[in-house]
């Protein structure tokens, strides 16, 4: 991640735990990636519920076994808590991207998907949550 993502590897993103169906991103509060009011700021939770929806895309096209492009066509966030300590995102939506890149490969064209990433504190409040529109499209 430090050559590909340095900017989440500073930030302190880490993949927690990963397999075909979700993915668990973690990242701590610190001083490197706080806002003003002592909390995380808003586009380091970004960073970490992005990756926690864009690892199991990876994934999904690696284990496809074509060459799928992939990018973030729209996003939305909402927080509904102060983010301190040690925040979870988790994204259980790795069936649907399989099946978007299935029905891409199938048919040719892009799909759209949007996937949503979950953020909750220590405490398992959630804290906020993120949602990221996906294109996908098998490469010719």
């Amino acid at each position: 991640m430090l050559f590909k993502l340095p900017l989440a590897f500073f930030g302190g993103v880490r993949v927690q735990s990963l397999s075909k169906e979700e993915a668990t991103v973690i990242i701590r509060h610190r001083w490197i990636n706080q806002n003003p009011f002592r909390s995380l700021f808003w586009a380091a939770q970004g960073m970490a519920a992005e990756m926690s929806t864009g690892v199991l895309v990876i994934q999904s096209i690696q284990n496809s076994g074509k060459n799928v492009s992939m990018l973030v066509t729209h996003q939305e966030g909402s927080f509904f808590k102060k983010a301190t300590g040690k925040i979870r995102f988790h994204c259980a939506e790795g069936e649907a991207v399989d099946a978007a890149i299935e029905k891409s490969i199938s048919s040719g064209e892009g799909q759209k998907i949007i996937m949503t990433s979950v953020g909750n504190n220590q405490d398992g409040v959630e804290v906020c949550r993120f949602k990221f529109e996906w294109s996908l499209k098998v490469k010719a």
